[in-house]
């Protein structure tokens, strides 16, 4: 369960529901029969079904977010100067978004185009 945080700001809660739908699509297309858990989200931004591996990045992921001290001046994660994820978590997040995010290209999701590309 990934705890929540009283007062979030538009752009971390638009942050996470874009890193839920990365996980959520890739957790979809590689662990499509796993059995899935409801991933709690912070403030008022629901649940999501994933598997056990899913869910764990997806937490490790929001809560990174939320902690970031640039929160100001935040750019792109895979553009910041300051890398807070782990090697393991940065390497499984880059293949989860870009597995997902081709994916979500493809289907013409706007926001998530505007957010590969930016």
């Amino acid at each position: 369960m990934i705890t929540t945080m009283e007062t979030m700001t538009k752009r971390q809660k638009k942050d996470i529901r874009l890193l839920t739908g990365f996980v959520r699509l890739y957790c979809a297309g590689h662990h499509g029969e796993t059995s899935r858990v409801d991933v709690r989200l912070p403030a008022d931004l629901g649940t999501v079904p994933l598997c056990g591996e899913c869910g764990q990045l997806l937490s490790y992921a929001v809560s990174k977010r939320l902690s970031c001290p640039l929160e100001g001046e935040k750019p792109s994660c895979k553009r910041c100067r300051i890398h807070c994820y782990g090697d393991r978590e940065r390497q499984k997040i880059r293949q989860v978004m870009a597995w997902a995010g081709k994916r979500m290209i493809m289907s013409g999701r706007l926001a998530y185009l505007w957010h590969y590309l930016f």
